[in-house]
This record gives C-alpha cells, structure tokens and sequence, in this order.
C-alpha cells in the first residue's frame, strides 16, 4: 500500500484551504508562480520511480539476507515504534550532512528553493535523492526491521512534514519540545543568519535539542524563505541539477587534482581557491533580498495552471496502471518536458517554439503507440489533449502578441 499516494487527495484538500483562510485572513501565503513551480517538482518526484533503478533496494535486499540481525515481527507493536523512532534519527542525519555536504545538498536544494512557505512547498520534493540517500537507511535493515516496516514508517514520516510548511500556525506550547511544528520548521527553511542550518528532524524535534542544531523562532527575527543563491528561474530542470551542474564546472576548471574530487565530498560552500577567484559566484545582501516574480499575463498563468493540473492526472495514470519500463520512461519525459515548457512561459518567456516542440514529441510518441498497438482510449486521450494544447497554444500565441504590439500614436 502506498500511503502517500493516499494522502495526494488530502494534500490537494489542505492547499485548497490554506489558500482560502489566507485570502479571509488578508494574509495569502501563496503565488501562483511559485506554487506551480514547487507542485511541478512534486509531480516529477514522484514520478522519477518510473526512469530510476533500484541500486539501493537491492543493496537493502543483501543486507537483510547476508548481513542483518534475524527480522523483528512486523506484527508486533515494538518492531513498529523502533521503527518510527529509528528511522527519523537516519533521517536527522541525512538531513543534516544534506545541508552540510555539497553532494547531499544538490539534491536537496530544490527543496529549499521556494521563497514562500505554504503546503506546496512540502511537496516540492528532489527526484535526485535515490542517488545516495538509501545509504542512511542500511542501519534499520541490519537491526532486522522488514522492508515493509521501513517502507511504511518512511512515508509517516514523510506525510507528517507535510503539515509543518506553514505560515499560520503559531507555537505549540509544550509540543514544540518534542516534535517538529510549524513554528521550528519556518526556521529550518529561512536563510536568516541566525536560522541557517538548524533544525532538521522530520518528525522529532529532540535530535535537534541532543546534537545541538536546535534553533528556535524569534518573533524579532521573522524567516525569510529561500536560498542565498537564488535560483531565479521556475525551470524545475534546472532547479534539479545546478548544484551537479557547478560541482562539474569547479571540477573541470580548478588546476589541482586534489581539488577536482575534494569539489565533490567538499562542506557546503567550499570551492577551490583558483576558481574561485577566476568565476566568483556572489551571494545577495539578505538586506537586498527580492522574491523572483516575474510579470505574466493572465491568460499564460490559466494556461500554466491547466499544465499542472494535466501532469497530476497524468502522474495518477502512471501510479494506477502497470506499465513496462519504457513506456514509463516515455511518459516520464512528457512529463518533464510539459513541466518545463510551464517554467518558461512562468517566466514571462514567448516558449511557443519550446512548447511546439513538446507537441511534435508527443505527437511522434502518439503514432508509436498507435503502431505499437496500445488500448484506443489511451490513444483517445492523448490525441484529444494534444489537440486541446495545440488550440490553446495558438490563443496564448495571439494574446502574448497583441500584449507586446507596441502602442502607435495617431
């Protein structure tokens, strides 16, 4: 049973009515920039399980059988409760050399990248952390706690994050010392001095309390929301991979062999000392600091809107229907490139030729699978959105152009 996928439904649920209590308050904590952009790397994290090789569960797999203590009963309370708690320490600790190591923090970067804080920023989740994060779980599988135990406790303590990325909820009173809220989570997401690199539990905040990383939120200090280096920019691909992409440049420009694989294991922060000075890469002022926020018409957020609500159904078919690997790799990539196309036309870019682009690729995919023999509804569905998208891309077109005409005085 996947549990977060029974939980998207109450995820959508919650969203919808954080929005509006923020609207009644006068206090909206949402964009519609911004929300897209953290939902769209949502999608595609969920969706990553379709292109990713399972290098870690089969690692787990070896550990359970060669290396690991005898199973604990899955039916007993114990098994369970050790579970929870154990889980969320590997969890700490990943988090925290997540924030520590540049490796770590490249893929969780796209995480933090939201300058707003609302529900959608909990689902803005990494479609790169399988590459090494399964490493922290192996403690768990050598204690002999089954798989289906790990799995489960995993996505508690996942759901459980989601309810602490908000703005209005207050503190807690005593429950703030033993459990992640709101109110400590704000500051493990502001970029504030005093707040960076603190509080890193999912569901127990007394890790942070025990190994000294506990910060709590100053009513004089309030969070503001966002990475130093700013990404500026709703390109959920590049959101994924340019920390990768600036490991791989100071690798490639730095002179000393040392450095070219220090870049890679490095604190987070550190880079060589001859390029830096040759390519500086300058962090704003938090005095200085600006929310990316783009102009964009109307009808461009309507169309970005319908984008996102396609991949979530898309994503929905994907989850509930047993595909073979490649047709999960195709539909993966349309995913990835609608997303994408979204971000550019957020960006207040004319990505008419991107977005036409994307059409002829799954117009092409369309006619593989025709040949290919897939089920006609499929077909139907597909033919019938790649019309939809090509008429409502030739309305956004002719509004993009009669917004930009310039003005002739008579």
């Amino acid at each position: 049973m996947n549990l977060i996928v029974l939980a998207v439904p109450f995820f959508i649920l919650a969203i919808i009515l954080e929005w509006l209590y923020g609207l009644a308050r006068h206090r909206n904590t949402y964009r519609l920039n911004d929300s897209i952009n953290s939902l769209s790397l949502g999608v595609l994290s969920q969706a990553r399980r379709f292109v990713t090789l399972g290098v870690g569960g089969y690692v787990y797999y070896l550990v359970t059988r060669y290396f690991s203590l005898p199973l604990m009963d899955s039916g007993h309370w114990f098994t369970w409760v050790l579970a929870l708690v154990l889980y969320d320490l590997c969890y700490y600790w990943l988090h925290r050399l997540g924030h520590e190591r540049t490796i770590l923090w490249a893929a969780h970067v796209a995480h933090h990248q939201s300058e707003d804080y609302n529900l959608t920023t909990a689902l803005r989740q990494t479609s790169t952390g399988f590459l090494l994060g399964w490493i922290f779980y192996i403690p768990m599988y050598l204690l002999g706690i089954p798989a289906q135990v790990v799995v489960t406790v995993g996505a508690i303590n996942l759901i459980y994050q989601f309810w602490v990325h908000t703005e209005h909820v207050p503190k807690l009173g005593w429950y703030e010392w033993i459990f992640v809220t709101p109110s400590n989570h704000r500051v493990h997401h502001a970029q504030n001095d005093r707040y960076m690199d603190r509080n890193y539990g999912g569901i127990f905040i007394l890790w942070d309390r025990l190994f000294g990383t506990f910060q709590e939120e100053q009513a004089d200090d309030p969070p503001v929301y966002g990475i130093r280096g700013a990404l500026k920019s709703w390109n959920p691909l590049r959101a994924l991979t340019h920390i990768y992409v600036d490991m791989f440049r100071d690798s490639l420009r730095t002179a000393r062999w040392s450095d070219k694989l220090r870049v890679w294991v490095s604190r987070t922060g550190w880079r060589p000392d001859d390029v830096a000075r040759r390519y500086p890469r300058p962090k704003a002022e938090l005095a200085e600091f600006q929310k990316f926020d783009p102009a964009i018409p109307t009808w461009t957020g309507v169309y970005a809107f319908a984008q996102l609500v396609t991949a979530v159904v898309l994503l929905d078919f994907m989850q509930k229907t047993v595909l073979d690997y490649w047709s999960g790799v195709a539909l993966w990539a349309v995913l990835l490139a609608s997303t994408v196309t979204t971000g550019l036309w957020l960006e207040g870019a004319n990505a008419v030729r991107w977005d036409g682009l994307r059409l002829a690729g799954l117009t092409l995919l369309l006619g593989l699978a025709w040949s290919a023999g897939v089920g006609s509804q499929i077909l139907l569905w597909g033919s019938a959105y790649l019309v939809l998208n090509l008429i409502a891309l030739l309305l956004l077109q002719r509004s993009t152009a009669a917004t930009s005409a310039p003005v002739t005085a008579h």
